[in-house]
């Protein structure tokens, strides 16, 4: 499922990161399922990007398990979310679905949501590849934090049930015509025996608690911003 991180352009007023508190959802969040859904799907029609739909058992089941994380201000207002998914007998997973409701955009969000359903997959798969699928340079930069590289969909999960959920998006039939091997999608993966590519000590170190946004990176954003171009050319080149 391609992560989609907004719902709309706009951006938080007077809000602070203190103000919303990033968790592990439970039962007692399945409350938030239909509105969740309705806000990932508004998001994908402002920009116009495809994602894989899900029912509400179905994202329900996941906090049953779970196997998602949300965010909430301290009202009890929903904030954001983002899912875990394992393939391929449990040797894939991806976090999927990231989504920041309009209101609570601006305040970083977006990357405590990341961090939090990133840590909690490698807890609970401890030796599985995360990967993802995005058309968007914010959910790549902050894979790219983490420690993904981006690779070719044949690196990614064989699992056709990963696959066919391929089939509710917009831009299915580019899949498609490539024969499922590309897609406006960019494959990004977090490979655990990659240890070169870990460079998850820009905010582990500085911050032990994932959900709560870090005071500082070990790299600035423009030097990010760089490497992952250089990383990309190079992968572009041998595509």
């Amino acid at each position: 499922m391609n992560d989609v991180v907004d719902s709309t352009s706009s951006s938080a007023d007077k809000l602070h990161a203190e103000d919303v508190e990033v968790i592990v959802a439970s039962d007692e969040h399945i409350k938030y399922v239909d509105e969740i859904l309705d806000t990932i799907n508004r998001a994908a029609k402002v920009r116009g990007t495809g994602i894989a739909k899900r029912s509400p058992e179905y994202v329900s089941q996941k906090m049953h398990e779970r196997k998602a994380v949300i965010a909430l201000s301290k009202e009890g207002e929903f904030a954001g979310f983002s899912y875990i998914e394992s393939w391929s007998n449990k040797q894939f997973v991806a976090n999927s679905g990231l989504i920041v409701a309009n209101k609570f955009r601006g305040i970083g969000l977006a990357t405590r949501i990341k961090r939090r359903i990133f840590q909690l997959s490698r807890d609970m798969f401890p030796e599985a590849k995360i990967f993802s699928l995005t058309t968007g340079a914010a959910v790549m930069k902050m894979n790219f934090e983490l420690g993904y590289r981006p690779v070719t969909f044949d690196e990614l999960t064989d699992d056709a049930a990963f696959w066919k959920g391929c089939e509710s998006c917009v831009n299915y039939d580019i899949l498609q015509r490539n024969g499922g091997h590309k897609c406006l999608c960019t494959g990004l993966l977090y490979d655990p025996s990659e240890v070169k590519y870990h460079p998850e000590n820009r905010f582990m170190q500085t911050n032990e608690n994932p959900s709560v946004a870090p005071a500082h990176t070990e790299a600035p954003d423009g030097k990010l911003i760089e490497e992952l171009e250089q990383l990309l050319a190079t992968w572009k080149k041998g595509k």
